[in-house]
């Protein structure tokens, strides 16, 4: 009975994980401009990819792998949403324009 929950569980997260990446594909390919996509890129699928790597840990019933998981789901939660914050920074700093749908540039607001 306890594997059968188990085992609902880890398809749950790995449901949930596969659909997450799956808004990030598509936010990649629909979304208009570079700053867009990076925010898509970064929030959607830095949690499709550690729900994924948590559901791997889980299923791998070994502890020692499950730690491991939870390192790179850590490791990743921290440094992807940063290096898309400091890509898209650095782009903007280049000339990289908004698109036109986007209302407004607080980057070009001078702070007073």
């Amino acid at each position: 009975m306890i594997d059968i929950l188990v085992a609902l569980v880890i398809a749950a997260i790995i449901v949930a994980g596969a659909l997450f990446s799956l808004v990030a594909a598509i936010g990649l390919n629909r979304l208009p401009d570079l700053y867009t996509r990076m925010h898509a890129a970064s929030k959607a699928g830095t949690v499709g990819s550690g729900l994924l790597l948590l559901a791997v840990g889980l299923h791998s019933g070994e502890f020692a792998i499950f730690i491991r998981a939870l390192a790179g789901f850590v490791f990743f939660i921290l440094t992807a949403p940063v290096s898309a914050h400091l890509l898209a920074r650095a782009a903007h700093k280049v000339g990289y324009k908004l698109s036109a749908v986007s209302l407004q540039d607080d980057m070009n607001k001078k702070l007073s």
